[in-house]
């Protein structure tokens, strides 16, 4: 693993100018206090990813989470459950033993 001392002075990853031309392509109108705000946060998400690309190792696989996920599960069990007629004795109305609802979309649609 590499030191900060053993790279030499920092070279930053992303100029200003750099910034000033995405902006551009990107038709952002940026101020020159963005540009420099801008310019600071991305040269440190740029070194970061460089730090990170040079410790990762080929022996390590590639992975989304460092704990294994395993699915929780039960077993299905049937259990007793309400009847058409309890289901709707609650329900304000009721149309051949369905729940009656307002219509919310046009005859057409």
């Amino acid at each position: 693993m590499h030191n900060h001392a053993e790279r030499g002075p920092a070279v930053p990853a992303i100029s200003r100018d750099e910034v000033a031309h995405l902006a551009r392509l990107s038709r952002l109108a940026l101020s020159d206090a963005e540009l420099d705000q801008f310019a600071g946060q991305l040269d440190s998400i740029l070194s970061h990813v460089r730090t990170i690309s040079e410790v990762a190792a080929a022996d390590v696989p590639a992975t989304s989470s460092p704990n294994p996920a395993t699915n929780v599960t039960r077993p299905d069990e049937l259990v007793p459950g309400l009847t058409p007629h309890e289901a709707l004795a609650a329900a304000p109305a009721v149309d051949e033993q369905r729940f009656m609802v307002p219509q919310i979309l046009g005859e057409g649609e």
